[in-house]
């Protein structure tokens, strides 16, 4: 199985940024134009994933493209 690239979605001052590691993908003024670019790039560089933070650093939401490691019990 190939590893998952792992992008964030982060505060940056007043504006929200994409990063995958120390890499920028992308700052944006809103939250949700950022959310909006990670789920894209995340989507384009599957498998992946796209952690959302909240304004102080916390994880909000998480979202998996392809092969899930830990899918939920069902």
């Amino acid at each position: 199985m190939t590893a998952r690239s792992q992008y964030h979605v982060v505060p940056a001052g007043d504006r929200w940024k994409v990063e995958q590691g120390s890499t920028v993908a992308g700052t944006y003024d809103t939250k949700g134009a950022a959310i909006e670019q990670g789920r894209k790039v995340a989507k384009d560089n599957q498998p992946s994933q796209l952690v959302v933070h909240t304004a102080d650093g916390k994880v909000e939401n998480e979202y998996t493209y392809q092969d899930d490691p830990f899918p939920p019990k069902g």
